[in-house]
């Protein structure tokens, strides 16, 4: 397993990116700025996007893994690489996400600890409904964790 950043052509990943995160629009207001990293297993088994946000908080923008090898480790791989590469240089690390019965299990148990929420994010930025596990998301949840 190798991890490693893409400096450019970023946008190649798109069909990724799009799985966690599903509007185009909604990706390419932190694609540039953030710093991405693939997971490469044999061929690119996952990827994610973070960016500084100020005050000491690196956020976690996108992260998704293909769906033919989810729940194998590489989500967990991405985030512990992160905690290990950002140490020190930041004090937190934060993660916005819909209040799915997917998502929020796995940031709690990579160490992430609710912290607040921002009402109505996903139906004033989204053009679309989206849907987690059969649920709507409505509200965007924040989860941050110490680095």
């Amino acid at each position: 397993m190798d991890i490693r950043r893409i400096e450019s052509g970023k946008r190649d990943f798109l069909p990724l990116l799009l799985l966690g995160d599903e509007q185009e629009d909604m990706i390419d207001r932190y694609l540039e700025r953030g710093t991405m990293y693939v997971l490469e297993d044999g061929e690119v088994k996952a990827e994610c996007v973070v960016a500084a946000e100020g005050d000491g908080v690196l956020e976690l923008k996108n992260i998704a893994v293909e769906p033919g090898f989810q729940g194998k480790g590489y989500g967990k791989a991405l985030v512990d690489f992160l905690i290990r590469t950002y140490a020190g240089q930041y004090m937190l690390l934060q993660v916005g996400t819909g209040d799915s019965p997917s998502t929020i299990p796995f940031y709690e148990s990579c160490g992430f600890c609710r912290h607040h929420l921002v009402k109505n994010f996903f139906t004033d930025h989204y053009d679309h409904p989206i849907y987690e596990c059969g649920v709507k998301l409505v509200d965007m949840v924040y989860l941050q964790r110490e680095l």
